[in-house]
C-alpha cells in the first residue's frame, strides 16, 4: 500500500491508498478533529461525533460530487459516532431512509461464541447508495451485518448500487470489502463496489497480546504494517499532554466513549493500570518498536515502511520521529504510567 495525495487544503488532506488489482477504492482523510479524537481518549460525548463532521463532509463532497440521494445504515453502537445525517444535510443529499442494525457478541462463560443480530430496522429499496460509518477491527461484525442487509434487500426486491464506508479502522477492511464485492455481485452484477474512507490511516490489529501482554487481540489497533498519514504521525510527535503513542489503541470502545463515558474511562484506566503492572518486567525498547512499527530504519526504509512515495520531502518528519523515540527511551515506563494515571484521575474529579 502507498499513499497518494488527492487534495489538500487548510482543514483536510485526502489521500488514496494505492494497491494493485483491487475491486474497490480506498482513501485516507486527515483533519485536526480526527487527529485529536484518535490521539486522546479524553475526547468524549457529543464531541466524538462533532469532530468528524468536517472531514466526512469534505470526503463526500470530493468523492461523491454528484450524489443527490442516499440511505444510511447505522450499526449500533459504534456507528452512532459518525455524523452521516448531518453531513448529507449540509451537502443537500436527500436521505430516503435511515436503517439500523444491532449486532452483539454472544458470550458464554466469558468466551465470545459468535455474533447475533438483535435488532433491525431496514427499508430495502432499489439502486441504493448506502452510507455506513463504523469502527472496523477484525471485521466480523461488519461482515455479518452486510450479509444480513444484502439478504434482506434482495428478499424484498431491493438492490444496492454502491457502499460508501467511513471507518476508524484497520487493514482487515481490504480483504473484507474485496470478498464482499464479489459476494454482492453474484446477486447484483451492476454493484459498483465500496468507497472506503479511513480516518488518519489504515491501522493494523494486534494478532496477540503484544510485548507487554496487555493488548486485546483482534480489537486493539497499532501502526506496524499499516499506512498512517504523515499528519497523524506528526500530531502524535507534538502531543505533549500524554504519550499518545503508548495508548491502548487509537479509539478504545467507540460506543462507550460517547454514550457510556464512565465505562469508557474505566477501560482507559484499566489499560494504564495493567501497563503499570507490566512495566516492571516489560522490554521497554521492544514495546516502543512495537508501537512505532520498527526498531531501527534508515530514511529510505522508513518511507517504504510507512507507504510514503520516495519523492515526498519527509526527511524532517523522519528526523523528528527519531528524536521523539530517543527522548521516550530516556524515560521510565513505570513513571510514564503513574503520571498518565494521575492525569486521568484528576480529569475524572473535575
Amino acid at each position: 500500500m502507498q499513499l497518494k495525495l488527492v487534495r489538500k487544503d487548510q482543514e483536510t488532506a485526502l489521500y488514496s491508498l494505492v494497491s494493485k488489482d483491487t475491486l474497490n477504492a480506498y482513501y485516507v482523510i486527515s483533519s485536526e478533529g480526527s487527529r485529536r479524537l484518535m490521539a486522546s481518549p479524553e475526547v468524549i460525548g457529543y464531541e466524538c461525533c462533532d469532530v468528524l463532521k468536517k472531514p466526512m463532509t469534505a470526503a463526500l463532497k470530493a468523492l461523491e460530487p454528484d450524489l443527490k440521494k442516499a440511505a444510511i445504515l447505522t450499526i449500533l453502537r459504534g456507528g452512532l459516532n459518525y455524523p452521516l445525517e448531518e453531513c448529507c444535510h449540509s451537502l443537500g443529499i436527500r436521505l430516503d431512509n435511515i436503517n439500523f442494525l444491532s449486532c452483539e457478541r454472544v458470550i458464554e462463560n466469558h468466551i465470545i461464541k459468535g455474533l447475533e443480530i438483535r435488532y433491525e430496522k431496514l427499508h430495502p429499496e432499489k439502486d441504493c447508495t448506502l452510507l455506513i460509518g463504523d469502527i472496523l477491527a477484525s471485521g466480523d461484525t461488519i461482515r455479518k451485518c452486510l450479509k444480513y442487509t444484502i439478504e434482506q434487500f434482495d428478499r424484498a426486491g431491493g438492490s444496492i448500487k454502491k457502499i460508501v464506508f467511513f471507518t476508524i479502522g484497520g487493514t482487515k477492511a481490504f480483504n473484507l470489502m474485496e470478498d464482499m464485492t464479489e459476494h454482492i455481485r453474484l446477486r447484483w452484477p451492476e454493484f459498483e463496489g465500496f468507497e472506503c474512507i479511513f480516518f488518519e490511516g489504515a491501522f493494523t490489529v494486534y494478532e496477540d497480546k503484544g510485548v507487554t501482554g496487555v493488548n486485546v487481540p483482534m480489537i486493539d489497533f497499532g501502526w506496524k504494517g499499516g499506512c498512517i498519514t504523515p499528519e497523524f504521525r506528526e500530531y502524535i510527535l507534538d502531543y505533549t499532554y500524554a504519550p499518545a503513542l503508548l495508548e491502548k489503541c487509537i479509539i478504545y470502545d467507540g460506543g462507550a466513549r460517547r454514550y457510556e463515558i464512565e465505562d469508557h474511562f474505566k477501560e482507559v484506566i484499566e489499560y494504564w493500570q495493567d501497563l503499570l503492572e507490566a512495566s516492571h518486567t516489560a522490554d521497554y525498547d521492544a514495546f516502543l518498536a512495537e508501537k512505532v512499527g520498527y526498531a531501527e530504519v534508515t530514511y529510505p526504509e522508513w518511507l517504504h515502511l510507512c507507504g510514503y512515495p520516495a519523492d515526498w520531502n519527509l526527511e524532517p518528519l523522519y528526523r523528528k520521529e527519531q528524536r521523539y523515540l530517543a527522548e521516550l527511551r530516556k524515560q521510565n515506563l513505570t513513571a510514564i504510567c503513574e503520571a498518565r494515571l494521575t492525569q486521568l484521575f484528576n480529569l475524572i474529579k473535575q
